[in-house]
């Protein structure tokens, strides 16, 4: 492992620990054993991933929204 993927490995689980102290699954109750735990990472991704797809549809990053830094909001038309 390099210095870079050992102190982001680090940075990670130090925050996952934080997270754990008061962490709820979906359903609102507390984690538990392996199984809780192994769920609350699937949570976690999942909002992760549905978060990335909405900035990237919100940006035009995934090719199919619009991309508010080249665009005046009016589809490239100048307005007078």
């Amino acid at each position: 492992m390099h210095i870079d993927e050992r102190q982001l490995a680090i940075s990670l689980l130090e925050g996952l620990r934080e997270d754990l102290t008061y962490a709820r699954l979906n359903n609102g109750s507390r984690i538990l054993d392996v199984a809780d735990l192994r769920q609350y990472i699937y949570e976690q991704i999942g909002r992760i991933r549905t978060n990335a797809y909405f900035t990237g549809v919100l940006y035009g990053s995934d090719g199919r929204g619009q991309d508010i830094n080249k665009s005046n909001g009016h589809n490239g038309k100048a307005q007078v």
